[in-house]
């Protein structure tokens, strides 16, 4: 690796490290005890530094703390299922399906945010149980300074050149890692799907927990093509320093390279220690004054009365451009989930002894 990578490298993880504002991203370490002047929030990685630019601001007018702890979107679901009894958490932004499954499995409260009316039905809870906070697309990443042939369809992946270069996020425990299921599902049936992911775990190094440390491990040249999605890679691209760029794949050569949308959601979680805190929260970062920020992270804002605009959002134009988007039924995916996950751990992972899940190093 030369000095300008592994500086771009460590830059990167340190950013990724770094808390937000108090960030515990492993979920073994002990929570702050909690406060009448202090709100918890779950989060799937991602959005840490549009936490960073906006959350000082909420802290100084409600004079309360924000402790963050960030993990996978399926880990940050669990670990609040563990919790259910005695919550610890106040908010939770994850992605589907898991913030379908923290809602059916009680972890969340109703709450009809006055910012919610902006949001369009289909994104959001019927109940008020959760609404699109950033919305966002699934995509893969290669390093650009490494993968000079740029990968056009899944086939491509299998090519000899990508052994044990290729890396994806557990689906059990990162709603990114599920996306790999849900689009190659969709795109060739779910048999011909999980077919096609056994024979890509021949150049597979190894699954990690969640997404965002696929990021690092690119720009290190540890690995060459990941998952990710669109705002997370351009974002670390952008701001973090690190050399990798997203793409998107088309399910045969000579089709269109295909995506569907995966959103931040936002939900109250029930029970939590400080509620009112939480409503507060939420009410913020859905809040046009908010929401005017997420381009700049490169999201696009939840909010359809809140415009895409800036460089970054004519960045994320640029990016999706002439890619399909196809609908997803997460009612479906819910329904498939829990087989998708045990036939993956069973047909794809087998008894190959590799490693699911990998994570930054504390």
């Amino acid at each position: 690796m030369t000095k300008t990578n592994h500086l771009r490298a460590t830059t990167g993880l340190a950013r990724k490290l770094l808390p937000a504002l108090v960030a515990i991203a492993a979920f073994g370490a002990a929570l702050p005890a909690q406060a009448a002047d202090a709100v918890v929030l779950y989060t799937a990685d991602g959005l840490e530094n549009l936490y960073k630019d906006v959350l000082p601001a909420f802290e100084k007018k409600e004079g309360v703390k924000v402790n963050i702890v960030t993990a996978g979107s399926g880990e940050v679901v669990n670990r609040a299922n563990i919790e259910k009894d005695s919550p610890k958490a106040d908010v939770l932004v994850t992605l589907p399906p898991f913030i379908q499954q923290a809602d059916q499995s009680g972890l969340l409260q109703a709450y009809q945010s006055a910012n919610y009316k902006n949001v369009p039905a289909i994104a959001k809870a019927p109940n008020g149980a959760w609404a699109t906070f950033v919305n966002n697309y699934f995509s893969f990443a290669i390093n650009p300074e490494v993968v000079k042939t740029q990968p056009k369809t899944f086939a491509d992946l299998l090519h000899p050149d990508y052994t044990g270069k290729i890396a994806y996020s557990n689906p059990a425990t990162a709603g990114d890692g599920m996306a790999v299921i849900i689009l190659t599902t969709s795109l060739m049936g779910e048999d011909k799907a999980f077919d096609y992911l056994k024979k890509l775990e021949n150049s597979a190094k190894f699954h990690t927990k969640g997404t965002g440390y696929l990021d690092v491990l690119l720009s290190r040249n540890e690995i060459s093509v990941a998952n990710g999605d669109l705002q997370m890679d351009l974002d670390d691209a952008a701001n973090g320093g690190l050399s990798l760029k997203p793409i998107f794949l088309a399910g045969a050569a000579g089709g269109q390279p295909t995506t569907f949308q995966l959103p931040y959601a936002i939900g109250l979680i029930k029970g939590g220690p400080n509620t009112a805190g939480g409503k507060k929260l939420i009410d913020y970062l859905m809040s046009t004054e908010v929401q005017s920020k997420v381009p700049d992270i490169f999201g696009i804002p939840g909010r359809t009365d809140v415009a895409l605009t800036g460089k970054n959002g004519a960045a994320v134009k640029e990016a999706i451009a002439g890619v399909k988007l196809i609908p997803v039924d997460w009612n479906q995916v819910m329904a498939k989930k829990a087989d998708w996950t045990a036939r993956w751990k069973n047909d794809v992972i087998g008894s190959s002894g590799k490693q699911l899940d990998v994570v930054k190093p504390k």
